[in-house]
């Protein structure tokens, strides 16, 4: 979400044991609900998988996020194509209903 005063700030943020310094336009609030939805995330990972590096849990993180976004976006489709169904059922419905309109 962008900040309201449009100015570039940096946001120190700690995720999975590592503090990062996060520089943007964004709110303050929401780059650190981002970055504790990753921290734990990461942290879910690295107990199910014992033994993995942080890169490697890093990299499982960011594949759960893309299958993630992967779902979200097919499903923002479907509902789309289920719209547009929707919407040309009832315009062809309209119009056979509706009376022609002569051009004079």
């Amino acid at each position: 979400m962008p900040d309201i005063s449009g100015k570039e700030q940096v946001v120190k943020v700690v995720i999975f044991g590592e503090e990062y310094p996060i520089r943007g336009h964004a709110d303050p609030e929401y780059i650190l609900r981002v970055a504790e939805y990753v921290d734990k995330n990461m942290r879910e990972i690295a107990l199910r998988s014992k033994n993995r590096s942080p890169q490697k849990i890093a990299v499982l993180t960011a594949l759960n996020f893309a299958g993630e976004l992967l779902e979200l976006k097919d499903k923002n489709k479907g509902e789309m194509s289920e719209a547009e169904t929707k919407a040309k059922n009832l315009l062809d419905l309209l119009d056979s209903t509706l009376p022609d309109s002569e051009t004079d």
